[in-house]
């Protein structure tokens, strides 16, 4: 079995990218997942692969791949938010609903841990 470079990772991921651009969702899957092989922490690869699935029409897929993002970055709002819309389209919808809220309580941890703007009264 050939090991891929990590670098491919990149580059499979932008394949991804562009076969979701043409509509080819199931070809974009295979990219996706092929990258996550090769770099199996490729967040970028993980995302797309969500997408890919969702536009697929493999909606349990897509939130089986969701949920492996949230582990994966846990305090990222945007693998949250992922999670809602393909728990939505799914058809699971309080579950969606619970992903989003989680979503919007990191957004605002996040910005009571951030510095505030330089001149704000903050």
């Amino acid at each position: 079995m050939t090991s891929i470079e990590p670098n491919s990772a990149n580059s499979l991921c932008e394949t991804g990218i562009d076969l979701l651009g043409a509509g080819n969702g199931a070809g974009a899957a295979h990219a996706f997942r092929t990258a996550i092989a090769a770099e199996p922490a490729h967040v970028e690869a993980h995302h797309g692969l969500v997408r890919a699935l969702r536009d697929a029409g493999q909606l349990n897929q897509s939130v089986a791949a969701a949920m492996a993002l949230t582990v994966l970055t846990p305090e990222d709002p945007l693998a949250h938010t992922a999670l809602s819309i393909s728990l939505q389209a799914a058809g699971y919808v309080p579950q969606a609903e619970a992903a989003a809220a989680r979503a919007r309580i990191l957004e605002w941890k996040a910005q009571l841990n951030a510095p505030p703007d330089e001149g704000s009264l903050a």
